[in-house]
């Protein structure tokens, strides 16, 4: 009977040291062969994805969810996280419009939106970390504050900016409409994802990051300061979505609440199906990138193949349960 339990033990071991590895291996590589295979079946099927004209489209058409995720990666790595990604980012779109119908000066405008930004992300890392609110909590509350907010500033109506020098931001770029434009958005998009890497790989800020999100208790007894590393990291989403809120803004020449909805869903997709762990302590910038691009290739491919749009959901929905999964999988084993 005892050789019956031990051989039961045995095989319960063997297969648990099978699944850690291939846990492991989904969690670390799964989006460079899902990126890779995507790549490749687009190319083959279709004539017009592998064009330089549909690929610098599709970098723009995706930079400003990039800019949001980037910034929202230093964030769960560091172990926070955010909701209020929506209502920050149309409310900077806001508050640049409203500057710059006011004072006539865009460079104004877009530093008043990307401040917007800053601030508030700073406000909810000062909610999670110094009254301890839960961040799921605290940021859903926000976002319900910041659209208040944004409703009393338009009165309910879109702020239509009559200064078309505000457009350039958003439209203009190198390149011309019929080679592909390598657009400004797109120039941010790259520029902030070198910032935020040197940030991360190479600066005692980006220790404290892991450290704060991987082992919190461990971090503070070797003194680090996790509420003031959260607190920044918080300030960088919210600088983030500032940015990207002000880049959509200058696209369409408007401010209004509901600017673009659903983006904070598309960063989380991006962040997790790209590798970060959304429990905190492990990641990377460039698996955002990577996860934003799949992201886009899957929206991209769908329209050039006329599949219907709804399974695009689905799938992304997927993505989001196979990266918690593998990450709550990693978790457990340390």
């Amino acid at each position: 009977m005892a050789e019956a339990s031990v051989e039961v033990t045995e095989k319960a071991t063997g297969a648990k040291r099978f699944h850690e590895p291939a846990v492991a291996l989904i969690r670390d590589y799964g989006i460079i062969v899902s990126f890779a295979v995507l790549f490749a079946i687009l190319s083959l099927w279709s004539g017009v994805f592998f064009t330089r004209v549909n690929l610098l489209n599709l970098l723009d058409q995706w930079s400003a969810t990039g800019i949001i995720a980037l910034g929202s990666t230093v964030l769960l790595i560091s172990g926070g996280f955010d909701l209020s990604l929506d209502a920050v980012f149309a409310a900077a779109g806001i508050v640049a419009a409203l500057v710059v119908n006011d004072t006539g000066s865009v460079p104004l405008g877009i530093a008043a939106g990307c401040a917007m930004g800053l601030g508030l992300g700073i406000g909810n890392g000062i909610l999670t970390t110094v009254f301890r609110i839960n961040p799921f909590v605290a940021t859903i509350a926000s976002s319900a504050m910041i659209k208040g907010i944004a409703f009393w500033l338009t009165g309910g109506f879109i702020i239509t900016v009559s200064n078309e020098g505000f457009g350039t931001l958003g439209r203009g770029g190198i390149g011309s409409f019929a080679s592909g434009t390598f657009t400004y958005g797109s120039m941010i998009l790259i520029a902030f994802a070198l910032i935020l890497t040197i940030v991360l790989v190479r600066t005692v800020y980006g220790n404290y990051v892991f450290a704060s999100g991987g082992n919190p208790e461990a971090a503070r007894r070797a003194g680090v300061r996790v509420n003031g590393v959260r607190v920044v990291a918080y300030g960088l989403s919210g600088l983030s979505a500032g940015i990207a809120g002000v880049l959509v803004a200058s696209r369409t020449l408007t401010g209004q609440i509901d600017l673009r909805s659903g983006v904070t869903f598309e960063a989380i997709t991006a962040i997790v199906g790209g590798g970060t762990s959304i429990y905190g302590g492990h990641g990377g910038i460039w698996r955002t990138v990577l996860g934003v691009l799949f992201l886009g290739m899957i929206g991209n491919g769908f329209n050039l193949l006329n599949i219907d749009p709804t399974y695009q959901n689905v799938l992304e929905g997927a993505i989001i349960v196979t990266a918690v999964a593998a990450g709550a999988g990693a978790k457990s084993r340390g």
